[in-house]
């Protein structure tokens, strides 16, 4: 019975009309390719307006995920950092554990669009995805 009310109101043009979606159409999206071993692709964004802590006085945080286990990495840093800033504590903390990342997905922060993050990739074969708002 559910099955024959489904595919009524599929074909029903009426209704096709009245539930119409809005919203962006999920299909169109690039889907992320499936890593074949952890820390290959991982997923990096800041935390800010974090209240300063510890002994130097951190006010945010660099999170870092792998794709494939979910495993996070949680750094402790500022929110003024700079790109080179940033690319020494993923450098010393991340890849001398996880080795060299595969593919790095980030928001489009001025850090990773810098012609300094453009020339580590290059020189690592890393790829640099960035995801939409």
């Amino acid at each position: 019975m559910v099955d024959n009310v489904a595919e009524y109101f599929k074909a029903c043009d009426r209704c096709k009309k009245a539930n119409k979606s809005t919203g962006k159409r999920l299909e169109n999206m690039l889907k992320i390719q499936e890593p074949s071993k952890p820390w290959e692709i991982v997923h990096i964004d800041w935390v800010t307006g974090l209240p300063p802590g510890g002994d130097r006085s951190y006010n945010a945080c660099l999170v870092i995920s792998d794709i494939s286990s979910k495993n996070p990495i949680f750094l402790p840093c500022h929110k003024d950092d700079t790109a080179m800033d940033t690319a020494l504590l993923i450098w010393n903390r991340v890849i001398s554990w996880t080795g060299i990342l595969t593919n790095i997905i980030s928001d489009r922060d001025q850090k990773f669009r810098s012609a300094l993050w453009t020339s580590l990739h290059q020189l690592f074969g890393t790829k640099l995805s960035f995801s939409t708002a």
